[in-house]
């Protein structure tokens, strides 16, 4: 932000410039998102969005929800949802807390454990988010690469961090890590573990979440979004699981109704339907599959994915010039210009027409080199 004034003349333009933004807000870059092209007709697979719709049951709890009654404020807790997810998970409610997304309960995390200077350790690559919310804190990233089959790597523990974030299922590898290692990471470190859960759902294993964990470990944040498995990525609404003592704690930062009303009411009903969200999930496990050996058998190599996406890569393949290409026949998908990925392309699993179509286009581009 900058003011230029002329010397005694109120609203005159002058050379001088005036910096009010911290200097660390002003040097770093910003998270960016994937690119957002809502358009009938487009095939949407770059932002890993749920291609079928939430519940029945949620739509009509968010019509009821939009009433006069929204001239009241929310629930400041958002009590009947965490009372809702305390039933769903099997944890106490003082051991939940609702945020604006995920990605709100990651900003306040940090506010309460990251001091300037202190480190933030992670695995690389993975969600860039985390990059972002280390610059807005002035703390310190200590990244290490991950190994080739995305486990975790040895030395993420000796990183003497304040907090340790691990995205499992990782994004954008889509690979999975086993709750047994993640304890052993959680015995092995000093400071806070955040497990970023919001893929889990789309996992084979119906017990692979480390919501667990919090109770034998008060080093352990889980964190669960209604984005992608519940369709509910418009609502922004997100949920974290920790002992008692850290819930109160990051309770004190949180805005005072973070979660407005219809998002809570949503998300409450999304938990007390989950045969529909289930059902969703095993839709796109089938398709997951079916993608993964298609783009095997246009040699690509196809990561084990775990997710609602599979990152695939192929060796001398120019891939920022075939998501161009997608791009022009309005198919959207992503391709990070990044070490590591630049061989790589991440695909959300959409329907199996959308598969069908994106898997065509592919061909067709690869045959071509258009």
């Amino acid at each position: 932000m900058t003011l230029r004034q002329a010397p005694g003349r109120p609203g005159r333009s002058r050379a001088v410039t005036r910096r009010y933004f911290l200097d660390h807000i002003e040097a770093m870059q910003g998270y960016v998102p994937g690119e957002q092209i809502n358009d009938a007709g487009v095939i949407k697979l770059n932002s890993n969005e749920n291609p079928y719709p939430p519940s029945p049951k949620v739509l009509a709890a968010i019509t009821s929800a939009a009433d006069v009654a929204l001239r009241r404020y929310p629930e400041p807790a958002s009590d009947t949802l965490r009372a809702a997810a305390a039933r769903v998970y099997g944890v106490d409610i003082d051991q939940i807390i609702a945020g604006n997304g995920s990605d709100e309960l990651l900003s306040m995390l940090m506010r309460c454990f990251v001091s300037p200077g202190d480190r933030v350790a992670y695995a690389t690559p993975t969600y860039s988010l985390y990059d972002t919310l280390v610059e807005i804190q002035n703390g310190a990233k200590a990244t290490v690469r991950y190994a080739d089959d995305f486990s975790i790597p040895t030395a993420l523990a000796r990183q003497r961090a304040a907090v340790t974030f691990l995205c499992n299922p990782n994004a954008p590898s889509g690979t999975l890590v086993s709750r047994a290692a993640i304890a052993r990471l959680a015995l092995s470190i000093r400071g806070i573990l955040v497990v970023d859960e919001a893929y889990i759902d789309f996992a084979d294993n119906d017990d692979a979440s480390c919501i667990p964990l919090v109770r034998r470990h008060d080093n352990v944040i889980v964190l669960r979004t209604f984005s992608k498995s519940f369709s509910l990525a418009g609502l922004r609404i997100g949920l974290a699981f920790a002992s008692k003592e850290i819930v109160a704690g990051l309770m004190k930062v949180k805005d005072s109704y973070n979660l407005n009303r219809v998002s809570a009411t949503a998300a409450t009903a999304a938990l007390r339907d989950l045969p529909w969200m289930i059902r969703n999930v095993r839709r796109i496990q089938r398709s997951r599959a079916s993608l993964s050996r298609a783009l095997e058998r246009l040699g690509f190599q196809v990561y084990p994915s775990q997710t609602n996406f599979v990152l695939a890569r192929r060796a001398h393949t120019d891939m920022q010039r075939i998501q161009r290409a997608l791009k022009a026949q309005r198919i959207l998908i992503r391709h990070f210009d990044v070490p590591g990925l630049q061989d790589c392309l991440r695909i959300s699993v959409g329907t199996p027409v959308e598969t069908k179509s994106v898997v065509d286009a592919l061909k067709a581009s690869l045959r071509t080199g258009a």
